[in-house]
């Protein structure tokens, strides 16, 4: 029995860019129809810094699997248990936060395979199945490979890691978050700095060296996003729905303004 196909996942592997649309704000069933008609290939719906509950995220999810449009949730970095129960209840990927160490990294890359690869816990026919999977050994061995893990590496010292991160297996794309990796040497918002450039280019490095995907998040600059996509960026959070409305919105406003 086929479930919904991961098409971001089959993106990264074919190194094609896979471009996100950071969710905050909006709770609907038309927030995967909204990206899709822009053009985004997934969904970063932020339990971290938005105000989601799992129930909320959960019903993003479930939209947005029908909508062609892979739903990726982002927990806190402590909070695998509502990523777990996202993953039961909808969601095709999850990104955590503030991976620094290798140690995190195994326990993240476990906590999501179901065995012989985890230690995940089947909590019965999950909605990427359909809710008709086949025999559990089966949809245990489908949803290992589809699921789609993303760690994020926000300080100096997840930089020096990563090459030791990428390599655990279980984990699919290390997630560049620039702002706090900024943050953390600084220099906050110079997402263009010399250290953050060489810092995009030793993930890079590694991710190359073990055959992961590079993630690209908080870039809204045209020219740097440019430079890190050229470094080898693919899986990249194009912007949020807060972000979006205040450019287009402001546009729109401003072109009406100047009528008069």
């Amino acid at each position: 029995m086929a479930g919904f196909p991961n098409r971001t996942k089959e993106k990264l592997r074919a190194n094609q860019l896979a471009l996100g649309f950071g969710v905050h704000h909006l709770r609907t069933s038309a927030t995967a129809l909204l990206a899709a008609a822009c053009d985004h290939d997934w969904l970063f719906i932020d339990m971290e810094h938005g105000a989601f509950s799992v129930h909320e995220a959960s019903q993003v999810c479930l939209a947005a699997l029908p909508a062609g449009v892979t739903p990726i949730v982002r927990v806190a970095a402590d909070a695998l248990d509502e990523a777990t129960r996202a993953l039961d209840n909808g969601a095709h990927g999850i990104v955590v936060p503030h991976v620094d160490t290798v140690a995190q990294a195994q326990r993240i890359a476990r906590a999501f395979r179901y065995p012989p690869l985890g230690a995940r816990s089947w909590g019965g026919p999950p909605a990427v199945l359909k809710f008709q999977p086949p025999g559990n050994a089966e949809a245990q061995a489908l949803l290992n490979d589809a699921i789609l893990v993303v760690v994020m590496i926000e300080s100096e010292e997840g930089v020096r890691n990563a090459n030791e991160i990428a390599a655990v297996a279980g984990i699919d794309v290390l997630m560049i978050g620039t702002s706090d990796l900024s943050a953390e040497m600084g220099i906050s918002g110079q997402i263009g700095h010399e250290r953050v450039k060489q810092a995009y280019q030793t993930v890079a490095a590694a991710c190359r060296a073990n055959g992961k995907a590079l993630g690209m998040g908080g870039v809204y600059d045209s020219e740097m996003a440019s430079r890190y996509i050229n470094d080898g960026a693919r899986f990249v959070l194009g912007g949020t729905d807060h972000s979006y409305l205040l450019v287009g919105a402001k546009a729109r406003a401003q072109a009406l303004r100047e009528l008069l």
